[in-house]
């Protein structure tokens, strides 16, 4: 599926920053300020069917009263991609873990330059299409991103 809106940066969220979003303590916890800068429309959030249910299963195991929580992110933050097939993924095969191997494909069928994810050495050594960032180190490229484009073509 091509993306909804090319002009917007796409990132591709794995479950352990959806997990952590569904259950931020405060407003500021770096998992819920990226969920919210997709709110926003400022990035494009994409995930995985299996990037849901892992985050669906991790929170009825561990926090079962955070599944509200996950559900209306979720519906407000994501655009849900399907996983990819079996065969869709020998070209990527030693580029991850292989449970991950299939969100690193999507990320890459997707045209998503950033996987943000806790877990970035599930993800080495990686695709050279796609950077993994913890959600600290994404919010820091948006912002830069931001910067940029205020200060115009000029640089000022």
């Amino acid at each position: 599926m091509p993306p909804t809106n090319p002009s917007r940066l796409q990132v591709f969220v794995d479950a352990d920053v959806l997990f952590a979003g569904s259950v931020a303590p405060s407003q500021h916890g770096s998992s819920l300020v990226v969920l919210r800068l997709a709110e926003i429309t400022l990035i494009e959030a994409v995930a995985s069917l299996q990037v849901i249910t892992k985050a669906v299963r991790n929170l009825a195991k561990k926090l079962p009263d955070a599944l509200p929580a996950f559900r209306l992110i979720v519906s407000r933050c994501l655009r849900i991609v399907p996983d990819p097939e079996p065969a869709d993924l020998a070209p990527f095969v030693g580029m991850a873990d292989p449970k991950d191997l299939p969100i690193l494909a999507a990320a890459v069928h997707e045209g998503c330059p950033w996987l943000v994810s806790f877990n970035g050495r599930h993800f080495q050594p990686g695709h050279p299409a796609v950077q993994v960032l913890p959600p600290g180190q994404l919010i820091l490229r948006v912002r830069e991103r931001l910067a940029s484009l205020a200060a115009g073509p000029t640089g000022r």
